[in-house]
């Protein structure tokens, strides 16, 4: 079994030291504690479990403590993805649900499981979530002093079961001011994927993940029968010419775990039972 979430990079929000430390020692604690659901619950349901910690925690820019669009909301995405059945649910551009990975979640059985804006709310408030309010004052001074535009922030999970089996969960809050109705990666195969034999979870400006599609390149690559290694310097290679912002998690069905980023600063955090590895 193995787990690697990973918290966004530092410089969506403030980088003092003392923010730092609290992001690892935060991603220290969620790793551990969804490496012991894992014993218990697959991958799936696990990256799901961990996403949703990390939706609770202030600290990270997903859920609670979502990033302010440029007309003063929150708009929020999500996807899952189960390597196994091959299938994605997401939600984009959701609005006032606490936890917008459990409603990606809900989705999972239905044909259409991809829902945007005022849909996705809809199918959240017809499914019993209970409208919520995920705006902190952090947030809202940054929005009025425009601090928060580089917009960086996700947050994201691949974990690999005691069956082998692999599944990604990926949630963000945006990147602050953007447009109304801007897609993010994250609820996008560019930016959430898995297969039986690889998953990826990205973070960073979802513009350059999609002109990408970094995850789904990793995944195929590993599939094709690239080393795990190989696919991320390959991935990562293409971003060079337009100087692109990404940061990427992976495993494989091996149980190698990976990451990589363009702009060093990315938070995250992995766990194989032993040793807890937390690096930015």
């Amino acid at each position: 079994m193995k787990l690697i979430l990973h918290g966004g990079f530092f410089s969506e929000s403030t980088t003092d030291a003392k923010t730092k430390a609290a992001k690892q020692e935060a991603l220290t604690t969620i790793v551990k504690q969804a490496y012991d659901y894992l014993k218990s619950h697959t991958a799936t349901q696990t990256v799901v479990y961990a996403v949703s910690l990390l939706e609770d925690n202030v600290l990270f820019n997903a859920g609670i403590g979502s990033q302010i669009q440029s007309d003063g909301q929150i708009r929020m995405s999500a996807a899952l993805m189960d390597g196994t059945t091959q299938k994605l649910s997401g939600v984009i551009n959701i609005q006032n649900v606490k936890n917008p990975i459990l409603v990606a979640e809900k989705l999972m059985p239905y044909d259409d499981r991809v829902l945007g804006s005022e849909g996705a709310n809809q199918f959240a408030t017809a499914n019993g979530f209970a409208e919520f309010s995920t705006e902190t004052p952090e947030r809202r001074a940054e929005f009025e002093k425009k601090l928060a535009a580089t917009g960086t922030g996700t947050v994201g999970c691949v974990a690999l079961d005691a069956d082998g089996k692999l599944a990604v969960a990926t949630s963000t809050g945006g990147k602050g001011f953007e447009m109304v109705g801007r897609i993010s990666d994250s609820a996008t195969v560019a930016g959430n994927y898995a297969n039986a034999f690889c998953g990826v979870s990205c973070t960073g400006v979802g513009e350059d993940i999609v002109s990408n599609a970094t995850a789904t390149k990793i995944v195929t690559r590993v599939t094709d029968g690239m080393a795990i290694a190989d696919a991320f310097a390959k991935t990562f290679t293409e971003l060079k010419p337009y100087d692109g912002f990404a940061g990427a998690i992976g495993i494989d069905a091996k149980g190698n775990v990976f990451h990589q980023d363009s702009h060093p600063s990315m938070v995250f955090a992995s766990f194989d039972g032993t040793d807890v590895v937390v690096f930015d």
